[in-house]
């Protein structure tokens, strides 16, 4: 059984109860885990308060010195966490290595920031004061994880809060828990001091409603969808807790006449398909000129077509499974209301026939065409492997009907023309775009997005503030 880690120690529920963890792709246990509850809660929270003074006052290099300690030793169990990422998760093995080196870079470039923060020296209009501000951490911090990345945007809240001085506990997705278990025990044994950071499974009804109405927590940070969102910030703002939501996407991606059609064709298929889908800055809406959509369709079913649908252990697997059957249902329903409203699909739109795929949760990758605005796979959030395409006649259109969502997280657009590169980064109506790129977020980069798409920004030097508390200090020198 996998353990919980608080105040440095493993431990299991207070309550003996645990549940079990399955494969995605073979309905298999991996593990069982504990199923905590609000009495583990509260001992991480007690355990974070009273390691906060301490870690607070460590010099800011030698915070930053630990991070990089921890991140080594977690860097030498790579392989195997993997591994035992793709067993609980889905994705293909090279993907989950591929997050985990990305949590690592993330967790050492807020390692390197821990010493880098600043204040202020201000000007006062009496010539005999001077202010200057001050930044402060915040307190005990919460980080709310979702399934789909577990590591990765574990560690986007790990490492700035860390780095900034604050100590915080972490809730892991129910069903992939076990990874994140192993790095945060890694990352203790690497010389966390006791509490700093806690690690808490069980169910969000109980763990992470005890994490929204505590108020010794100070600071939130959810990641996941948007309806859960909206209910994280109305009980999290009872208590005023500082909050940052990154939440769900509609990502349009626009390629015009002048684009590189074959550097497009590849952000297409890996933005939509990538972790099967599962992504909230995935391509979820494509918009293609005219003049090159039907070129474009035709090269990129062809390039969907050699997706190998499999078992995230099978090294040539490019599309694991989708995470729960619940996903694959809501997948199943979005594609059949489009073909019912009068679209028409290109390539996919099925599960996968074989025994190989009778007790997972597969799906093949699926393009669309002739889908009507009002279709529930262009109005919601669409976390799976299915495409709408649409064809627009110029920029202006393609931006209005890109802008046409209660979403905005990413966006991306394809052209040789600056001048249409920078009309778009300034129309679209989204916290991030890309240029002829692929959707990815960078830890160098601020991320998060507007409308419904969030509050507040993960990633980049950005990040630090949300993890700060500044403070105004008057100085009167005569």
């Amino acid at each position: 059984m996998a353990m919980m880690f608080i105040n440095g120690e493993s431990v299991a529920a207070k309550s003996g109860q645990t549940y079990e963890v399955r494969n995605p792709a073979t309905g298999e246990i991996v593990d069982t885990a504990p199923k905590g509850g609000a009495e583990e809660v509260q001992a991480a929270v007690a355990a974070a308060e009273a390691a906060f003074p301490g870690w607070r006052d460590t010099a800011p290099e030698a915070r930053g010195r630990l991070l990089f300690k921890g991140a080594e030793v977690v860097r030498q169990k790579i392989d195997e966490l993997a591994v035992l990422e793709t067993k609980e998760q889905g994705k293909p093995v090279a993907e989950s290595k591929r997050e985990i080196e990305h949590f690592l870079h993330g967790l050492e470039f807020y390692a390197g920031l821990a010493s880098k923060i600043r204040g202020a020296y201000v000007p006062l209009p009496d010539g005999k004061m001077y202010g200057m501000v001050i930044k402060q951490p915040i307190g005990v911090c919460a980080g709310i994880v979702p399934w789909n990345f577990p590591i990765t945007l574990m560690g986007t809240k790990i490492g700035p809060a860390l780095a900034a001085g604050n100590t915080m506990m972490v809730k892991p997705a129910s069903t992939t828990p076990l990874t994140a278990l192993r790095i945060v025990e890694l990352l203790n044994q690497a010389g966390l001091p006791k509490g700093v950071l806690s690690i808490v499974t069980g169910p969000g009804s109980v763990v992470g409603e005890e994490i929204l109405r505590n108020p010794r927590i100070r600071r939130v940070a959810f990641t996941g969808e948007t309806r859960t969102g909206k209910h994280v910030a109305e009980v999290a703002g009872r208590e005023m807790k500082r909050l940052t939501l990154e939440l769900g996407g509609s990502d349009p991606m626009i390629v015009c006449d002048d684009g590189d059609i074959d550097r497009a064709l590849t952000g297409a298929a890996v933005g939509r398909f990538y972790n099967c889908g599962q992504a909230c800055l995935a391509i979820k809406r494509l918009f293609l000129f005219e003049s090159i959509y039907d070129q474009f369709v035709e090269k990129l079913i062809g390039k969907v077509q050699r997706l190998k649908v499999g078992n995230g252990m099978n090294p040539d697997t490019r599309l694991g499974p989708l995470h729960t059957a619940a996903q694959r249902q809501e997948i199943e329903e979005q594609v059949a209301d489009a073909v019912k409203r009068g679209g028409k699909v290109l390539i996919g739109g099925k599960r996968p026939e074989g025994a190989d795929y009778e007790k997972g949760y597969f799906y093949l990758p699926t393009l669309l065409a002739d889908v009507p605005e009002d279709a529930r796979i262009v109005q919601e959030e669409s976390f799976g492997p299915a495409l709408p395409i649409f064809k627009v006649k110029d920029l202006d259109e393609a931006v209005a009907r890109a802008n046409k969502s209660i979403y905005g997280l990413g966006s991306s657009i394809w052209t040789r023309d600056l001048s249409r590169a920078r009309a778009a980064a300034e129309r679209l109506e989204a916290g991030n775009v890309w240029i002829n790129s692929l959707h990815i977020g960078y830890d160098e980069m601020p991320f998060g997005g507007v409308k419904y798409s969030g509050i507040g920004r993960e990633h980049g030097p950005e990040a630090l503030e949300y993890y700060l508390e500044p403070k105004g200090v008057v100085v009167a020198t005569g």
